[in-house]
């Protein structure tokens, strides 16, 4: 789960507690609400530990830049 949706699950399960005072059968909004927000603060808690995890591996593994001086020589006049 990326940013976006981690963000968008928050968003959307805060309508549905704070905003939303409907009720349907049998389903309580303001619990779904909460879950889906719990959902997007673990997805973004997630993100944050994976996007860490590559930029660490990124720079561990760089290998060191290797220099090599090239050189052309003409012997020969150059054709015409």
């Amino acid at each position: 789960m990326g940013i976006g949706t981690s963000i968008f699950l928050l968003a959307l399960g805060a309508v549905l507690t704070f905003a939303v005072n409907a009720s349907i059968g049998g389903l309580d909004l303001d619990v779904v609400g909460w879950i889906l927000m719990a959902a997007g603060v673990l997805g973004l808690i997630m993100t944050t530990l994976v996007w860490g995890r590559r930029r660490q591996v990124i720079a561990t593994t760089e290998e060191p830049v290797e220099y090599r001086r090239v050189e052309e020589r003409r012997d020969a006049a150059p054709p015409l």
